[in-house]
């Protein structure tokens, strides 16, 4: 569930001792789905890249993560969440640590863990479908802490299961746990899983105004919301000052990532009830985008004040529908977070199948560059020969798409037009593939609902 950043300082501590080529959290190694590793594959070959480890796995929608030749997968088999951790060259099994889950999808999706484990120099976190938070010593997979967050703190049933990632700043580890009424964001202390501080909720958003939502001005506040949303949080540097910005249910809140205080906030969300937001906040210098995709949201860029506590919309979707333009949601993005390179994003836009789209898009005026339809139908015997909806990251000047239908793609980085450069159908994979793919050591590592697959992408 899913994400861009650009970090203009040193990743958090922990995560800076990982050497480049690793992939120790979700979206990479600088959280925007980048890789600096070059020298990879610019066309497919006949067949596909070339394999170099397969093997069966248990249901869930968690990426893997990598750290120190270390591969650590989050499934589930049977009634038991598992943290599992694999050579990654090899897939020979290092540890691995279960515990029960009962765990059930109200809208009958998986019942796996859907949260990317996070590795740091000596811990591994991953955050369970049911809210169990663990930290495992890395070496050894021993537990350190847990937490079981859905019986400490008092948190509405999620839609669709706990779906945000772990962050980790400094000595905290910081989640998105969605407790009422103020606890959408709680910071444990990484080491020893203490709280040390919890934020966002009511007093954030009660009598504030919701933004897009005609005859309703002011934010109701009742106690029954649902808090937290499946969008990881994205830490930055903003104007010289560390930043939190995470895409709750509500909207976007911008925090002190050291104490939880509260910058800002920016109502983001559709009305209806059964909606997410998904996609990380992209920031760009002092400016941040977000976009959904459920019933019309669209998107926003905005440009955040020297004093980092005020913001001012540069553009969004509601806006333009306010000034009676013709209405162009330009990014609508149901989980994956879009790329960003030389001020352009690409990402695949949409709610469905039916209406997927992998776009590029200015992001300073918000201008569709360009746009492919990429429809296709699940349920048809043929293999897709489009993407549907998916994943992409980037490295050496080229995206490795996903497509949730198991089609592997190849892209330019290129703002001016689309310029496919190869497209493999994996035999093994097919709907829905849901998590971005991972990079290694020239190694691409690629999940689906039942499989793990390792591919070699090294020119």
């Amino acid at each position: 569930m899913l994400p861009i950043l650009l970090l203009a300082t040193v990743m958090t501590l922990g995560l800076a001792e990982s050497v480049a080529a690793d992939w120790p959290q979700l979206l990479g190694p600088r959280a925007d789905g980048s890789s600096a590793e070059t020298g990879l594959l610019s066309a497919w070959p006949s067949g596909g890249p070339k394999v170099l480890w397969k093997r069966q796995i248990g249901t869930g929608y968690s990426a893997p993560s990598i750290r120190d030749g270390r591969l650590v997968l989050f499934h589930r088999v049977g009634y038991e969440e598992i943290v599992e951790a694999l050579d990654a060259k090899t897939a020979k099994p290092v540890w691995r640590h279960a515990y029960p889950t009962r765990y059930r999808d109200p809208f009958g999706y998986n019942n796996g863990p859907r949260c990317t484990p996070l590795l740091t120099e000596k811990h591994c976190y991953t955050f369970g479908a049911e809210g169990v938070l663990l930290c495992l010593d890395i070496k050894t997979g021993k537990p350190v802490w847990q937490r079981k967050t859905a019986e400490e703190f008092r948190i509405p049933e999620a839609f669709f299961g706990v779906g945000a990632s772990p962050v980790v700043e400094g000595g905290l580890l910081i989640v998105m746990v969605g407790g009422q009424p103020n606890s959408t964001m709680v910071a444990f202390d990484k080491d020893t899983g203490k709280t040390v501080w919890q934020s966002a909720g009511r007093d954030t958003w009660h009598g504030k105004p919701s933004i897009g939502w005609p005859g309703e001005p002011l934010v109701r506040w009742r106690g029954s919301e649902k808090l937290a949303s499946y969008s990881t949080p994205t830490l930055a540097t903003i104007h010289g000052k560390r930043t939190l910005l995470c895409l709750t249910r509500q909207g976007l809140v911008s925090m002190d990532p050291k104490t939880g205080n509260v910058n800002f906030s920016r109502w983001f969300r559709a009305r209806v009830n059964e909606s997410v937001n998904g996609a990380n906040p992209v920031v760009l210098g002092n400016r941040v985008f977000c976009s959904a995709a459920y019933y019309g949201v669209g998107s926003f860029l905005l440009e955040v004040g020297s004093n980092g506590k005020s913001f001012t919309e540069v553009w969004s979707t509601n806006e333009r529908r306010k000034a009676n333009r013709r209405l162009d949601p330009v990014l609508g993005i149901h989980w994956t977070t879009p790329i960003l390179h030389d001020g352009h994003l690409y990402a695949f836009s949409g709610r469905d199948e039916p209406d997927a789209q992998f776009r590029c898009i200015e992001l300073e005026s918000g201008t569709v560059k360009w746009s492919r339809d990429e429809r296709w139908q699940k349920r048809s015997s043929k293999q897709p020969n489009v993407y549907g909806r998916g994943s992409a990251i980037m490295a050496d000047g080229k995206l490795f798409l996903l497509g949730e239908g198991g089609l592997l793609g190849l892209f330019e980085v290129n703002a001016a037009k689309p310029v496919e450069l190869g497209r493999y159908q994996i035999p093994e994979l097919h709907y829905p593939c849901w998590a971005a793919p991972i990079l290694s050591n020239k190694r691409m590592v690629i999940r689906s609902e039942g499989y793990l697959i390792c591919f070699d992408v090294a020119k």
